[in-house]
């Protein structure tokens, strides 16, 4: 693996600039980066993951020179795939000491870069992409993460918007310590190939799961995040990891507020949640 931005400066996000459902508007202006994390010091780059008999892509990056096994963080994208802000998280989280792996779970659908509205994304990307191949291929990442470096013991599973939802999803694995969920859907439509919402799986949880929500979000309603609250709060006493659940949510701030390229950045929320990102998963022992 070699220190590159090769795919990742695509930045299918910043091309995008289509609404959906729980995505920022499309009227918000696209900005440069906020946030760029450099490569001192750290591994970065992409690697292909064996799935079955095929593979996938992921941006990793690591430390340089670490010690012993590394803690494991799966960085789940929003629908734009892995461009250049998810690969900065990587390595943000790189610094800090964990093996980050952001995999490209739409590589089989297609290229959400190449389409020019959020509509056409969910047409031809995300309804191609069940949830059951995207739980299968992280559990790929991990089984790749635990034979190069990473410690299966300590695991950790994030993601925005659309990873945000994955990651409730992720939270039902039993490898999973612990996941952060970055204003992600909890509830709606059911398809064929997204079967059940996090609302449904409140009582499946394995690990506890932070869920950061602005309560400006568009798409994301504060009901439904109280009917999630109410749903934790049904599975709670059979349920460890329903019980420590816990949400915090922003006043006046919208979706994509982590978004450090989007305009609708909000600094303050987002230096909070990480802090609160990072303070959660070593509550849980992933760090």
């Amino acid at each position: 693996m070699q220190n590159n931005r090769r795919n990742f400066m695509k930045t299918s996000a910043i091309a995008v600039t289509g609404i959906g459902i729980g995505l920022a508007p499309a009227s918000d202006p696209v900005m440069g980066a906020t946030i760029q994390t450099d490569f001192v010091g750290l591994t970065a780059g992409e690697q292909m993951i064996p799935v079955g008999s095929s593979q996938i892509p992921a941006y990793i990056s690591r430390p340089e020179k670490a010690k012993g096994p590394l803690p494991i963080i799966i960085v789940v994208s929003e629908i734009f795939g892995v461009h250049e802000h998810i690969a900065d998280v990587t390595r943000r989280f790189a610094k800090l000491g964990y093996l980050a792996i952001a995999p490209e779970f739409f590589v089989r659908a297609g290229d959400p870069s190449q389409y020019g509205t959020t509509a056409e994304i969910f047409t031809h990307i995300i309804s191609k992409t069940p949830d059951a191949q995207v739980l299968g291929d992280l559990e790929a990442a991990l089984l790749w993460a635990g034979k190069n470096g990473g410690d299966l013991k300590r695991i950790g599973v994030t993601g925005f918007c659309w990873g945000g939802r994955i990651t409730w999803l992720a939270a039902t694995l039993p490898q999973v310590r612990a996941g952060v969920a970055w204003y992600g859907r909890l509830v709606g439509e059911k398809t064929p190939a997204n079967p059940r919402n996090p609302i449904d799986l409140a009582a499946e949880l394995r690990a506890p799961v932070l869920g950061l929500y602005g309560a400006a979000d568009a798409g994301i309603s504060l009901e439904s995040v109280g009917q999630m609250q109410a749903a934790l709060a049904k599975a709670a006493p059979e349920n460890p990891a329903a019980k420590a659940s816990q949400f915090v949510v922003y006043p006046d701030t919208p979706h994509a507020f982590h978004a450090d390229y989007r305009a609708s950045y909000r600094e303050g929320p987002a230096k909070d949640g990480w802090e609160k990102c990072l303070a959660w998963f070593k509550q849980y022992g992933v760090i």
